[in-house]
């Protein structure tokens, strides 16, 4: 699937307001997490697997948006982690946004939205995974007619004292 204002839309069809990212490393899902917050002013939340039943979880309610950033097969414990962590977010009623390498049957049949990504080693997956997340803000700033060259209340630069 390709990530564009029509996807969007679909992601978006309800209006939810809050997103959350599910992934490893963590730095990358709450990197996401802030570019949807300065762009499309919306609250996301961004986490590392283990933090799932840690909170997060409690939050999510039916239609709920999730993206899930899934970890490539050579990573088979983390992979296995996040497919059942991907069930257990659908059981409670979430919409699971699915990022995976390309031809990984394990997630397909729990993903409401699949977005495959290209093989790559295990070192540089999380940042293929970030094209499309970025590409997600974009657009959902975009629909929601902001202005993603000039989001409010930020600066451009920061002066260090």
């Amino acid at each position: 699937m390709a990530l564009g204002q029509d996807q969007v839309v679909t992601i978006n069809r309800d209006g939810v307001e809050v997103t959350d990212f599910a992934g490893n490393p963590a730095e990358g899902r709450r990197f996401h997490a802030l570019k949807l917050k300065e762009l499309a002013y919306m609250h996301p939340e961004g986490f590392a697997t283990g933090e799932l039943k840690h909170g997060p979880i409690a939050l999510i309610e039916e239609g709920m948006p999730v993206f899930v950033v899934v970890p490539p097969k050579a990573r088979a414990v983390l992979h296995d982690k996040m497919v059942s962590d991907i069930q257990e977010i659908r059981a409670r009623g979430a919409r699971t946004i699915v990022l995976a390498e390309r031809g990984d049957s394990d997630v397909a049949p729990y993903a409401d939205e699949l977005i495959e990504l290209p093989k790559v080693s295990t070192l540089p997956q999380p940042l293929v995974a970030t094209i499309p997340l970025q590409v997600f803000s974009c657009e959902m700033a975009t629909v929601k007619g902001h202005d993603v060259d000039q989001p409010r209340n930020l600066a451009k630069s920061v002066t260090v004292e």
